[in-house]
Parts: structure tokens; C-alpha cells; sequence
């Protein structure tokens, strides 16, 4: 197994204080690790590459998350132990649990449990969202980061844990995915050193690539035909919106994985400055999850937490209630102000 040494690896950001988290962890003997409902590569991830990192310091580690693993990130080492479900005491063992690590997670609603989850043990908040709610009891929010993903990359590094190259190829699907393949004003020359890191010490970005974004199923790919034939466009071509409801997801045959990346089509219009994508929620009647990608100075951050959700500037979404119509035209009016 290739190994890079922390020795010899520098953090992205040197003026992080991670004492706190290393105060938490070494405190702990059993740790479970959760990431937000429908989890992305940056969630899934993070989750890996810190689990395996606990493993290695001594530590008793679950993984457990409302929903399961994507199909897409399945490749990934560890990938198999985690478990999914809402939490009615007999989903995961918290009997003696002294610690619940949420990874890449603004609110403590979007984890998807009850209180009685993190009852009797601390929570520690890791994220890199500037709308993050500070919902932990110890809070290491930052910004700055490209990913959750690159949180983890410095966080091994001030624990003193060797970068595996199974840690690397989480980190590199992590920050990958959130960077856009690295296309995002995010993806400074920090993360690209880090990248080449990661790549030393054994990710492989090709395979990593296949798996990620060339394994679309046949229903994705009908999907993918019924969303395009709902593009349209406003505010004079400066928004591009297209949306999935009930009918399509039964026709096809697609579930929420098959929508992934939906989006980045309508943002990929010449001229396009924000993106909208609604999708109706699989799982509650009349709820719409919004998602918005902007290109250039459309800070979308702000748009989202205007209506009630939250995100990066160029990256973020919103839980809407109402028919498809009302909720379009209650976004199509936040959009407009922010165009004009």
C-alpha cells in the first residue's frame, strides 16, 4: 500500500487551529461519522478517507447516514460499512458512542435524524459551507476550503496519520467533485499541489473519473433526455432552468443518483449566468429540492439562503414547498432580482 508520509505534506491552510477536533477525537474511544441526506462525493468522501484515519489512531468507527451510498462512489474502499436509515434506535449501536463527527453538513436538519440521535455525546461540525448554522457543540467551519474533502487532507495532517493511498483516493473524489473537476474558481494552485499529493501517494484520477462521471445507467441516460426536453430559458438567456418531477422518475426508470449533475448542462449555455434546477422530492409530496449554479458574479449563496437554503457563491440549493408552478415562480421572482 503506498504511503505519503504527513512529514513531508503541506496543509492548504496553515492558521487552522484543529485543536479542538484533536482534543475531541483523542477524548474518544467509539465514533461515529455522519454526512447530510443524499450524500455527494465530498459527504461520502470525507467520510472514508476519516474513517480510515480513526481506524489507524486506535478508535472504534461507524459510519452511518440517512440515505446510502451512491452508486458512483461505491468503488470506494470502506464504502460497504456504512449504514443507512432513519434512526429509531436500532439502526446504528450508539450504546457507549462518545463522539458524532458530521461531515460537510450546514445544518443539523440536513443529517436527516431525531434528537434522540445525538443524545449523550458531543458533536463536532466539519464543513467548509459559509451558510453553515454552527450546530455542534465544537464548530471547525472554514470557507476558505474547497471541499470538506480538503478539510480532511489538513485534518490527517495535524492528527499525524500517514496518507494512504485509499485516504488520498477519497480526497481526491471529494475535492474532484466539488471543484468541478477542478474547474471552479475554488481549485487554487494550493489544491492543485494538494492534487499532486494525492496523486503520489496513490490516487488515481482516471479510474476515478470513469467511475465518477462515465457510469451513467441507461435510465440516467433517458432521465438525462426527458430534463433536457424541459430546458428553458429567462431574464433575456442569463438563466437557464430545466426540472424533474414524478412522472419522469417513473418513466424512466431513474432514481435522485440518475439527476446528478443534471444542472451543470443548463449552466454550460454561452451566456448563461445562473442555472435552476427543481426536482421534485422522491420521498414527500409537494417538496422541491432547488438547486443553483451560477457562473461568474452571481453570488447564488446569497439567492438560496434567501429562500430559505444556503451554499457557496457559485454552488447552493434550497427545500421548497408547493406545486412545481408556485415554486417556480417564487424562485423565478428571487432569480429576476437578482439579474436585474
Amino acid at each position: 500500500m503506498s504511503v505519503r508520509s504527513e512529514s513531508r505534506l503541506t496543509p492548504l491552510l496553515a492558521d487552522v487551529d484543529w485543536q479542538p477536533a484533536l482534543d475531541a477525537i483523542a477524548a474518544a474511544e467509539r465514533i461515529v461519522l455522519i454526512t447530510h441526506c443524499n450524500p455527494d462525493g465530498d459527504g461520502i468522501g470525507s467520510q472514508m478517507a476519516l474513517y480510515e484515519a480513526l481506524l489507524a489512531a486506535g478508535k472504534a468507527v461507524r459510519m452511518h447516514n440517512r440515505d446510502g451510498v451512491p452508486r458512483i462512489y461505491q468503488f470506494l474502499t470502506h464504502a460497504d460499512q456504512v449504514t443507512q436509515g432513519d434512526f429509531h434506535g436500532d439502526s446504528v449501536d450508539l450504546d457507549g458512542v462518545d463522539l458524532i463527527i458530521a461531515l460537510d453538513c450546514g445544518a443539523r436538519g440536513r443529517l436527516g435524524m431525531p434528537d434522540a440521535f445525538y443524545a449523550g455525546a458531543p458533536l463536532l461540525n466539519i464543513d467548509h459551507h459559509a451558510s453553515n448554522k454552527r450546530f455542534g457543540d465544537i464548530n471547525l467551519v472554514d470557507a476558505r476550503y474547497c471541499a470538506t474533502g480538503a478539510m480532511m487532507f489538513d485534518l490527517l495532517i495535524a492528527m499525524g496519520q500517514p496518507l494512504t493511498a485509499t485516504m488520498a483516493q477519497a480526497i481526491y473524489v471529494a475535492v474532484m467533485t466539488d471543484t468541478a473537476s477542478f474547474r471552479l474558481s475554488s481549485a487554487t494552485a494550493a489544491v492543485y499541489r494538494m492534487a499532486a499529493d494525492l496523486i503520489d501517494a496513490g490516487a488515481e484520477p482516471w479510474p476515478i473519473s470513469v467511475q465518477v462521471y462515465e457510469s451513467r445507467s441507461h435510465s440516467g441516460l433517458k432521465m438525462l433526455t426527458a430534463c433536457l426536453d424541459t430546458l428553458a430559458f429567462r431574464d433575456g438567456g442569463r438563466s437557464a432552468w430545466i426540472f424533474v418531477d414524478r412522472d419522469m422518475y417513473e418513466n424512466s426508470g431513474a432514481d435522485v443518483e440518475d439527476t446528478e449533475g443534471l444542472i451543470d448542462y443548463a449552466r454550460s449555455v454561452d451566456g448563461v449566468e445562473v442555472a435552476v434546477f427543481i426536482r421534485c422530492d422522491e420521498t414527500r409530496d409537494g417538496y422541491w429540492k432547488v438547486s443553483f449554479r451560477g457562473k461568474t458574479w452571481a453570488d447564488v449563496g446569497a439567492l438560496a439562503a434567501e429562500l430559505g437554503g444556503g451554499g457557496h457563491k457559485h454552488a447552493a440549493g434550497c427545500v421548497m414547498q408547493g406545486t412545481l408552478a408556485s415554486v417556480r415562480t417564487q424562485v423565478e421572482q428571487a432569480v429576476a432580482r437578482l439579474l436585474h
